[in-house]
Formats: structure tokens, C-alpha cells, sequence
């Protein structure tokens, strides 16, 4: 995974870090409906505080994984498929770079407090 992603202009280039991108996606994800939070995927990854978000920047296009905690009662299906298309919409808006693919993990069906 590469820590930044570049974008070639004519005055120069754009680069920008995937902990930008990260943010991005924690904040649209945290925005849609029936999302109670981010999870980390696995036990090391919580030890490490890890926030289950991955990005991978390659070819000038990136490919985001999620991992969610859902509210209980609600289509997984439904909520997966507005994260997934809300996520690459606003990433793609906000950084002009393309998005191939966005990966919804439900990790953790859960009752919101």
C-alpha cells in the first residue's frame, strides 16, 4: 500500500496521503444511516487501535475496505450498498481521484446507545 497517492497537473502535482483519504471515508461512512461505527477487523487490530478502514492507492485510483458495526434490525444488504456508493461518491468528489472499488465488512451487528 502506498502512503500517498499523486495526481499530475499541468502546473504540478497534487499529492495526497491516505490518512486524508482515511478521514474521508470515516466521516461519510459515520454520516450514513444505520451505521453505529467503525470496527477493526481482527484482534490485532485492536490491540493496535487499528480503525477499519484500508486504503490501497494504485495506478491513480484507489480501492477502500471498511469494516462496520450495523444497527441491529436494519437490511445489511441495504446499508452496505448506501455506505459503498455514498463512500466512493464523496471520495471521489473531494479528491478528484477515482475510486475502483469500495468494501463493506459487517463486522458486528449491534443495538445503537
Amino acid at each position: 500500500m502506498s502512503d500517498h497517492l499523486s495526481i499530475p497537473s499541468e502546473l504540478g502535482a497534487v499529492t495526497i496521503s491516505t490518512d486524508a483519504v482515511a478521514q474521508i471515508v470515516e466521516h461519510t461512512a459515520a454520516e450514513c444511516y444505520g451505521v453505529v461505527g467503525l470496527e477493526a477487523p481482527n484482534l490485532a487490530g485492536k490491540l493496535l487501535r487499528k480503525d477499519g478502514i484500508g486504503i490501497d492507492a494504485r495506478d491513480g485510483t484507489l480501492r477502500i475496505a471498511l469494516h462496520v458495526a450495523i444497527e441491529h434490525g436494519l437490511n445489511l444488504a441495504e446499508v452496505a450498498s448506501t455506505v459503498r456508493s455514498r463512500v466512493a461518491y464523496e471520495v471521489e468528489r473531494m479528491t478528484g481521484v477515482g475510486v475502483d472499488a469500495v468494501e463493506v465488512h459487517i463486522q458486528k451487528v449491534r443495538r445503537s446507545a
